[in-house]
């Protein structure tokens, strides 16, 4: 029973690390259906920059904030320079091929700087662990699904409450039609680029203490993050949550009832498995097109 607990717990973890990155995903895909493909280097960006101003003297807070800020920066350049110029055909896959690339040098440029090996980043959260049920868990790992639940619920308030969140839900909705009613689509496409970036950065930052932090580290979790996504309906943040997490959960039973090598080999069979049940996501909403 406590081996159970433990695999659920520690499931949920790393489920809030897909969740935040997911999240980010299904921001940027609902306003410009396309996306950031080195999401996941940007989340190692939110773990290695802190590490690295960290080593640098600066405090733990303000070294995150950098990174993050960095991050967010990164996400804007992104979409303005690598995205939106490829973005303007229904059809188009030039973004996707630019963002692959990209992705490619960001890897390529902090290995080279920095190295590939692991690097530790202390946390007071890591001291001691909490009892629960017969298993152990760092408080740090429970962080991790409770800020991608408080964060999805702080995006529903402002997308529902503010003037920019209704200008999101309107370019998301109809970007065409936002226009006509004087929204700046591509500015508002802009900041849910650049959110996204800091999103998938406050990820990286979070989880570090627990995996430690690597140059190589954004691949394997950006690509799961993003069949998280496809799998819950892209556009339906709360289902994209929910689904991160007991992906999660699921992944930790399968490692430890089976092996790490079958962790993922199973995992994304069960992933084709459901698409193919629900080819258009399980939380998908209809949509309805005139012509």
């Amino acid at each position: 029973m406590g081996a159970s607990i433990q695999y659920f717990l520690s499931g949920l973890s790393i489920g809030g690390v897909y969740a935040l990155l997911a999240l980010g995903f299904s921001m940027m895909w609902s306003v410009a259906r396309a996306a950031n493909f080195n999401h996941g280097d940007i989340f190692m960006v939110g773990g290695m920059g802190t590490v690295v101003f960290l080593g640098l003297g600066l405090p733990v807070w303000v070294s995150a904030v950098l990174a993050i800020l960095i991050a967010t920066i990164a996400g804007a350049l992104i979409e303005r320079f690598l995205i939106r110029p490829f973005n303007r055909e229904p059809n188009s896959v030039g973004w996707m091929l630019t963002t692959v690339a990209i992705g490619v040098m960001i890897v390529g440029a902090s290995t080279a700087l920095l190295g590939s090996a692991a690097r530790p980043l202390p946390s007071p959260l890591m001291d001691e662990p909490l009892r629960i049920g017969g298993a152990g868990i760092f408080p740090q790992e429970l962080l991790l699904p409770a800020v991608a639940v408080l964060t999805t619920l702080a995006l529903y308030l402002f997308q529902s409450r503010t003037h920019l969140g209704r200008a999101i839900r309107a370019v998301a909705a109809n970007r065409t039609a936002a226009e006509l009613m004087g929204i700046d689509a591509d500015r508002v496409t802009l900041y849910v680029f650049a959110v996204a970036g800091g999103l998938g950065a406050l990820a990286g930052f979070l989880v570090a203490p627990v995996i430690q932090a690597s140059t190589t580290i954004g691949l394997a979790f950006g690509l799961k993050a993003f069949m998280v996504a496809i799998i819950a309906g892209i556009t339906n943040p709360a289902g994209v949550v929910i689904v991160a997490l007991v992906f999660g959960v699921v992944e930790r039973f399968i490692e430890g009832y089976f092996s790490t090598s079958a962790r993922d080999a199973v995992g994304f069979s069960i992933m084709i498995l459901v698409l193919l049940a629900f080819p258009q996501g399980i939380f998908a909403r209809k949509e309805v097109a005139k012509v």
